[in-house]
């Protein structure tokens, strides 16, 4: 059978330099592959999260799969299939709307680099599971959850940066996630981490979805909709969050890193 060459681009998202942010690949097909094959190339490409777009009439569906299994949301890969479209594939659009799993995506370009309008996640208080605090090796303060993540809200900033997890432990957690919060420090409103030992990730460097339920947590709290977020993995990153009840708008900036193609 004759191997099918397709582009592929892997981009920093969320960062303003190269080897920050969160890198994620992104391939433009003629026809959205099979699951088993797109699984297969996401395994391969090693990511956290690679993305396989298809053009559907002016816009483009999306799915996207970390190497071991696809998830309904993804922010960083979205925000990195954004800027392929605009930037490599439309060079004149300002604007795309991607068809996902988690309904309509939009991204629009700005000044500073692109926003995108996400679906709220609304977090409810919840007692700690048994074997989180030993699991984090830090006490929480407060334990919510939604349809996805444990949300923990630390005492500091300084706990969430020192972290040093048991993903062991953490992936028998009945959510698919865990983010760890507290009040932001350096110039933040918030700062996070952001641990998927279920996803094949233990730690993801920068999550755009997590930010849909860190978004109206914190803004909440703070008595404002607009803030300063930063996930403190060692790439880091740096969110611009607005929080607009049923949707939140992160805003953040793309770095390409690599451009080519792959035989299929």
């Amino acid at each position: 059978m004759r191997a099918m060459q397709t582009p592929i681009f892997q981009l920093d998202a969320f960062a303003s330099r190269l080897f920050a942010g969160n890198p994620a690949a992104v391939m433009p097909m003629a026809a959205m592959p099979e699951p088993a094959l797109m699984q297969a190339i996401a395994a391969e490409n090693n990511l956290a999260e690679t993305a396989f777009i298809v053009r559907d009439g002016a816009d483009y569906r999306i799915r996207w799969f970390t190497p071991s299994v696809e998830v309904p949301l993804c922010g960083h890969a979205t925000l990195a299939s954004a800027a392929v479209v605009m930037e490599r594939l439309e060079p004149a659009r300002r604007a795309v709307e991607f068809q996902s799993a988690s309904g309509r995506l939009g991204v629009a370009r700005t000044s500073a680099g692109y926003r995108l309008d996400f679906p709220a996640r609304h977090p409810r208080q919840v007692e700690a599971p048994a074997q989180l605090a030993a699991a984090l090796g830090a006490r929480p303060a407060e334990v919510w959850a939604d349809e996805a993540n444990y949300l923990v809200r630390l005492a500091s900033a300084a706990e969430v940066r020192a972290l040093a997890p048991d993903f062991a432990t953490l992936e028998r957690l009945d959510r698919e996630g865990v983010v760890v919060t507290a009040a932001g420090d350096a110039g933040f409103d918030c700062v996070s981490r952001c641990f998927f030992p279920k996803k094949g990730i233990p730690e993801d460097p920068v999550t755009g979805s997590a930010h849909c339920g860190l978004t109206p947590f914190w803004a909440a709290r703070l008595g404002r909709r607009e803030l300063r977020a930063f996930q403190a993995s060692k790439r880091g990153g740096e969110l611009r969050c607005v929080w607009q009840d049923e949707r939140v708008l992160l805003e953040g900036e793309c770095r390409f890193y690599l451009e080519g193609s792959v035989d299929i």
